[in-house]
């Protein structure tokens, strides 16, 4: 299964939740390229290098890292499942993600949708502690103005969540993932999701979409 959304549209959140109820394991893309880089693959060290950088990883080295990882023991992601998570985000990774499953194919690729105004609202009032990485909104502060309720360190704003900075990335998906979104549409597993909801009525949303795919009677 593969979640599509804008950052901050809860793809996290849903992702990790639909792989604990089915028992599947949760692939984030910086998830995958930590692993792949702690375990000094070959192209877990190239991811490495441009994420020191603060650089976007090519493609080539994304889907290198895709390759290493659904070949290792053996194959056994491939026969026991798995939820992605930010990958892919260009239409070249998809394809590529295709010719990586082989026989396989995805059941299910579900689009969180939600509207710009939401998901700018909601990464511009994100606050992080600059310690242990707690994270807070504006809207639901720490009990301390800015001190971490967990540890008490500085919680601040991070330099890429901004206004301009966030407006700057939801275009860049806008313009990559479009095509994304028509390639799966054309191979019959997408299916939209209103993100906009609270985060159990989202789930439960996906749950059945999931569950339709897998029952003959569905429409």
């Amino acid at each position: 299964m593969l979640l599509l959304g804008k950052q901050g549209a809860g793809k996290g959140t849903q992702a990790t939740r639909l792989a604990e109820h089915y028992g599947v394991e949760h692939i984030s893309t910086g998830e995958m390229f930590r692993t792949a880089a702690r375990e000094g693959t070959q192209f877990g060290r190239l991811a490495q290098h441009y994420m020191d950088q603060g650089e976007l990883v090519p493609d080539a080295i994304v889907i290198g890292v895709v390759d290493e990882l659904f070949r290792q023991d053996d194959g056994r992601l491939m026969e026991a499942g798995f939820v992605l998570d930010g990958f892919p985000r260009t239409l070249r990774q998809a394809q590529e993600l295709d010719r990586v499953l082989g026989a396989k194919r995805l059941d299910r690729v579900i689009d969180l949708d939600v509207p710009t105004e939401v998901v700018l609202h909601r990464i511009a009032g994100r606050r992080v502690c600059s310690s242990c990485g707690a994270n807070y909104h504006v809207d639901s502060p720490p009990e301390e103005p800015w001190v971490c309720d967990e540890c008490g360190g500085d919680v601040l704003q991070r330099d890429d969540d901004t206004e301009d900075s966030v407006m700057r990335r939801l275009e860049l998906y806008e313009l990559q993932t479009l095509p994304v979104i028509q390639y799966y549409r054309r191979q019959s597993v997408l299916a939209h999701v209103d993100g906009t909801g609270e985060s159990d009525e989202v789930f439960k949303k996906c749950l059945t979409l999931v569950d339709d795919r897998f029952d003959p009677t569905s429409a």
